[in-house]
């Protein structure tokens, strides 16, 4: 029997139609299994890529001026609220706010450090005359002593100790006392002492100046009496005695 085209070209439609279908239908699954693939890949990169910022450094060690100023006062409250009064007076000068202290064995003992943006006129500064007629409204019961110093080397980070040790003192070369004052950190922080800040006169480098943190002031005492102390200072060329002033940080600006 001939068979009827009629019945094969429907059949054969139907099978195209099919496949077709099927083929469809794999091509679109690929590809969106490949569009998946890439945006998987791209979240990774941009995950890997992520970078932080760098922490900010505390130390600063380009030379800066300051003003520091030792005052006996009986009236902490008044003479604070005097020295408020003043800031703009201060700024004109080119003088700034920076530390105020008080004495650790006397309370009387006022410790003032102001950054200077200028030697010669913050000691112009102190030298005025009407110092005399503020000192006496601040009600300070003894003669003043102000210095201008030039700091090499600051560490501005806070931490938790506010007990300070400010030590002055002459040198015979301000290079080889800062070798030698670098290569004694360890030393001092196994003392419980961190160094803040150091540096010399602004017009005569043999006469240093340093400040450190103190976390106990009685290993502090010992350490600062030690023979191997003793030691190095001779080997730094230290003349003399050290003198030191013990405060504690009242205010820092």
């Amino acid at each position: 029997m001939k068979p009827s085209p009629f019945l094969s070209k429907p059949f054969w439609v139907a099978a195209l139609l099919f496949l077709s279908a099927c083929g469809g239908n794999e091509q679109k699954t690929n590809t969106e299994t490949t569009s998946g693939d890439t945006n998987t890949s791209t979240e990774t990169t941009t995950t890997t890529t992520t970078t932080e910022a760098p922490m900010a450094s505390t130390t600063i060690t380009s030379p800066q001026t300051v003003l520091v100023a030792h005052q006996k006062t009986n009236d902490f409250a008044k003479w604070k609220m005097f020295y408020d009064s003043r800031d703009s007076n201060r700024m004109a000068n080119g003088i700034h706010n920076y530390v105020i202290g008080r004495g650790v064995m006397d309370t009387s003992q006022v410790f003032v450090a102001m950054r200077a943006d200028d030697a010669a006129k913050a000691k112009s500064y102190a030298k005025d005359p009407s110092r005399k007629v503020s000192m006496q409204k601040m009600g300070i019961t003894a003669v003043p002593t102000f210095e201008v110093y030039t700091l090499t080397f600051q560490d501005t980070a806070r931490i938790s100790s506010d007990i300070r040790s400010m030590t002055t003192f002459s040198v015979k070369s301000w290079s080889t006392w800062q070798q030698n004052f670098e290569m004694g950190n360890q030393d001092r922080m196994q003392n419980g002492l961190t160094t803040r800040a150091y540096g010399h006169m602004a017009d005569d480098s043999s006469k240093v100046v340093v400040v450190v943190a103190v976390a106990d002031t009685a290993k502090a005492r010992m350490f600062w009496s030690s023979d191997s102390l003793k030691v190095r200072m001779a080997r730094s060329g230290v003349i003399g005695q050290p003198k030191r002033f013990l405060y504690r940080v009242v205010q820092r600006y």
